[in-house]
């Protein structure tokens, strides 16, 4: 039987086939949801990083890939996925028994980095840790963290940034009923913007230099 990329698969793969078509299966126009699946702690443990509930993991995938995802590919170049959907089970492990901990308990990953979970509030959400290339070189010679900061407030409507020192890399979270927030390990660690901590209003200049928004053409 021809595979089928527009079929949802809408129960947990219990083959190693099943998970071949799931992997297939496109988010955007420049992700396929085994862009996502890479775990170092699954890999090693030889835990399974596979959804339970595969349509609601790749509903809240898409959404990530289309609305934040995207938008960096054609205005950065290349980005680097670090870690992405994780399973519940793997999450759990992350949290408890990896040491340095390297995770969130799982009802704070639900919407999260646990895509096929909702959270307390009933939202559908996905987060993915991600680097930028094109940044981490500058970040690299000194350039501060707080300008791409600035840039992802002003050019994507993103649940939660959160920031960590290698490589300025960040997680980005999408979730239905945004609330709109930059958190940071990097100094100043902490939040740096929210709705009731506004930014400020000269911030654009922090990037001006960067490339146009969405200006990358890719092949039709």
């Amino acid at each position: 039987m021809a595979w089928d990329p527009t079929r949802i698969p809408r129960k947990k793969p219990g083959t190693y086939v099943g998970l071949e078509d799931l992997g297939r299966v496109r988010l955007s126009r420049y992700f396929a949801f085994r862009d996502f699946l890479g775990s170092e702690i699954a890999n090693f443990h030889q835990i399974p990083n596979i959804p339970d509930n595969p349509a609601l993991a790749i509903e809240a995938g898409r959404a990530l890939a289309v609305n934040l995802l995207d938008p960096l590919v054609e205005t950065f170049g290349p980005i680097d996925i670090r870690s992405a959907y994780r399973a519940p089970e793997l999450n759990h492990f992350g949290a408890t028994s990896v040491r340095p901990q390297k995770c969130a308990a799982n009802p704070k990953n639900y919407a999260g980095h646990i895509w096929d979970r909702r959270d307390a509030k009933g939202r559908m959400g996905a987060c993915t840790s991600l680097s930028i290339p094109w940044f981490a070189r500058r970040y690299a010679e000194g350039r501060d963290w707080r300008d791409l900061a600035w840039w992802l407030w002003d050019h994507l409507d993103f649940h939660e940034v959160y920031f960590f020192p290698k490589t300025a890399a960040f997680n980005l979270t999408w979730r239905e009923a945004p609330r709109k927030r930059i958190l940071s390990y990097i100094r100043p660690k902490g939040l740096l913007a929210s709705a009731q901590h506004p930014p400020p209003p000269d911030r654009a200049s922090r990037y001006a230099d960067f490339p146009p928004f969405r200006a990358v053409k890719y092949p039709d």
